[in-house]
């Protein structure tokens, strides 16, 4: 069962992953460029895993698992928000920042010293073969940017279910284009896939840790692109075109 949910997740960021680079390949729009690398990193963790679930688990097949499926994959889906909300300039200072704190943050974790014997039948806990480098910086850097991910997409899908009450969504249903409660839902998706993704912890109490991570991957990344899905590569054109009252001026998040 491990390898199988494993391999799920692997194949479903690979899918999400294409998806957004396929967008990114025609729109070169950069908040698609930094969730492509995003869940790319999700695809490596998940590899990782299926990796130390179905050859047995060992010191570089955690840490790859540590880096990219604890450390990495979220601080950068979290830029992609930030290169909304904030626009270019501040996405490019962040872009920067986010990219030397995690280079050193995968230093630490390459370099660290095992402190714990690892099972290799055993996902094993940070806490139990690493010192406090690698764990702060899974901690600090997860839990940061999911609460980025998930104030953003809360904060746009209120803003876009006023707009929707408003009848600012003057748009014929041929367009083509997404509703503006339809893009609402969607942020919903994400953060809701953002919140599952970090259960991770809480699973582990119902079923054993290698499982409980593996179903919440898969079960945040679906959740995620189902909400990526319901938006359209026009989004961002469109809802520019979209009357808004006076005091909403403030950027959308854009899932497109």
């Amino acid at each position: 069962m491990h390898a199988a949910l494993a391999a799920a997740a692997t194949l479903v960021s690979l899918a999400f992953a294409l998806s957004t680079g396929e967008r990114w390949l025609r729109g070169r729009k950069r908040h698609e460029a930094a969730w492509t690398i995003s869940l790319l990193m999700f695809a490596l963790g998940s590899i990782s895993l299926w990796w130390g679930a179905g050859m047995g688990w060992g010191e570089w097949s955690f840490k790859s698992f540590y880096i990219f499926g604890a450390i990495l994959n979220v601080p950068f889906l979290a830029l992609g928000t930030v290169e909304l909300l904030a626009g270019p300039t501040h996405g490019r200072r962040w872009t920067a920042i986010v990219t030397v704190l995690g280079a050193f943050c995968a230093g630490i974790v390459v370099a660290a010293p095992l402190t714990g014997i690892i099972t290799s039948d055993v996902l094993p806990q940070g806490k139990e073969v690493f010192g406090p480098g690698p764990r702060i910086a899974a901690a600090v850097g997860s839990g940061v940017a999911a609460l980025v991910i998930i104030g953003g997409a809360m904060w746009s899908a209120w803003r876009l279910f006023r707009a929707w009450r408003a009848g600012a969504d003057t748009r014929a249903p041929q367009s083509g284009a997404p509703s503006l409660r339809r893009l609402a839902i969607a942020n919903l998706f994400i953060a809701a896939g953002t919140l599952i993704l970090s259960a991770g912890g809480i699973l582990n109490s119902v079923v054993n840790e290698m499982d409980g991570f593996a179903i919440s991957l898969v079960a945040g990344i679906s959740v995620i692109f189902v909400g990526f899905l319901l938006t359209s590569s026009r989004t961002v054109a469109q809802l520019r075109a979209v009357p808004e009252p006076e005091a909403w001026h403030a950027p959308v998040i854009d899932v497109a």
